[in-house]
């Protein structure tokens, strides 16, 4: 229900505010100074505070402040017996929804309301679509409790709230925007923009305009000024995907944002400056490419101030269960489809693949299963040929039904289990910690 909260010390006009505000269906909460205001203020949720200027216990101009501290998505209107300009303007600067006169504008009050309500309503969307923004992009959305995984998210974790340079390491689909993502969500820029660009998907031309804009005849086709992805980054966090992919030109003016904070668009004359923060990713080995002349060395101390590798999926097996049913339930809301569970045999002919594609084939994988499945079950009927017959990562010499084979799935099952502690996993199969680690060795675990 619409709740309102009425503040005035004059106890005869604030029922009577009170009544009025209540045959138009609000909620009525009342107060006659500050220090109660507050107290009611943190027992209900409130939309809309009426608040008088001049209070026993304070002055409701310098109160707002207060309130949109406090309280940053309830509105509030002012109401004065002495209307004056200043007050009015210093209100709306503290960011009061509206300041009115008692008597000479009470007509205006329920329409005041309302609209204030709209306000106070879409306030609370857009706060509730930011929590769910955040929570999609926290540290604790990445799923995965593997070892390596968590050593990354941990050195994630300890670099988000500076403005330090990140590049992010890893193979193709091992989820490095995902990583970038989540570190600016933890950051100070977290309300600001992230912006993120690939920068093999372009040419060398392109993919300048693209990142630092150009000015209207810079060249053919450019009609008019158009903001870079920097621009549009300003104050917040950039991601450049692929750093390995730039061309060396592009590379320079790159390093020089980083050295200065400053680039000039293409037909410009004039510097444009911008504080963004910046995270790099590659899948290339950087270090080769600067021995082959591909890559500026100066760029890569610049940029590799704090690196992060991201684990591929066959070095975090014991995560790849989770992932599949997290990826099975949101795949099934998609298709309209129920999906119970994921048989054991689903599940192992998963864990005993190669991934070369990482998360992104995991993903496209358990898309395709879920589309093909009739059953509330995935099993192995779903799965690709070369994932169900295991095969990727089998020795080919072993055959499936030996008991070197059984060994060696029960062996991975136990260590999945235990996320990779051996001593647990020993304990468990009953054998040494000797044994197992020259079991590990023999099957290449």
């Amino acid at each position: 229900m619409k709740k309102v909260l009425i503040i005035d010390d004059e106890e005869k006009l604030r029922g009577l505010i009170g009544r009025v505000v209540k045959l138009e269906g609000f909620d009525v909460t009342e107060a006659g100074d500050i220090r109660t205001a507050l107290k009611k203020l943190e027992q209900t949720d409130i939309d809309i505070v009426l608040c008088d200027v001049k209070l026993p216990d304070g002055n409701g101009v310098e109160f707002l402040n207060t309130i949109r501290e406090k309280y940053p998505l309830v509105e509030v209107i002012l109401l004065t017996a002495y209307g004056n300009i200043p007050d009015g303007v210093q209100a709306i600067k503290n960011g009061a929804f509206d300041y009115i006169t008692k008597g000479d504008d009470n007509a205006r009050i329920i329409p005041l309301l309302y609209r204030a309500l709209e306000k106070a309503e879409l306030n609370k969307r857009v706060a509730n679509l930011e929590k769910q923004l955040a929570e999609k992009h926290s540290f604790d959305a990445i799923i995965g409790k593997s070892k390596k995984l968590l050593a990354s998210v941990d050195l994630a974790r300890r670099v988000a709230p500076t403005d330090t340079t990140v590049l992010l390491l890893g193979e193709t689909g091992t989820g490095k925007e995902v990583f970038a993502q989540s570190i600016h969500q933890a950051s100070a820029r977290s309300k600001k923009p992230f912006v993120a660009i690939n920068c093999s998907a372009f040419g060398k031309d392109l993919l300048e305009s693209e990142m630092f804009g150009h000015k209207a005849g810079a060249f053919t086709g450019a009609i008019r000024d158009k903001k870079g992805l920097f621009e549009e980054a300003n104050t917040g966090t950039i991601f450049l995907d692929e750093i390995g992919e730039m061309a060396l030109e592009l590379q320079a003016k790159l390093l020089r944002v980083l050295e200065s904070g400053e680039f000039i668009k293409i037909g410009d004359t004039h510097p444009t400056k911008v504080n963004v923060r910046i995270i790099a990713a590659t899948n290339r080995d950087l270090e080769k490419e600067i021995a082959a002349g591909e890559f500026r060395s100066d760029l890569f101390y610049r940029l590799s101030v704090f690196q992060i590798t991201i684990p591929a999926l066959r070095e975090r097996v014991s995560d790849i269960a989770a992932l599949a049913n997290e990826f099975a339930v949101r795949f099934a809301l998609k298709a309209n489809k129920k999906i119970k569970a994921l048989s054991p045999d689903f599940i192992a002919a998963l864990e005993h693949s190669q991934w070369n594609g990482n998360i992104r084939e995991l993903k496209n994988v358990i898309e395709r299963s879920v589309i093909l499945t009739d059953g509330p079950v995935l099993d192995r009927e779903s799965l690709p040929m070369e994932l169900s017959q295991m095969r990727n990562n089998t020795d080919k010499s072993m055959s499936a039904f030996s008991m070197a084979s059984a060994e060696k799935i029960h062996l991975q099952k136990v260590l999945n289990y235990t996320n990779g502690n051996k001593a647990e996993a020993a304990r468990l199969l009953e054998i040494g910690i000797a044994t197992l680690y020259r079991k590990i060795d023999e099957y290449k675990l």
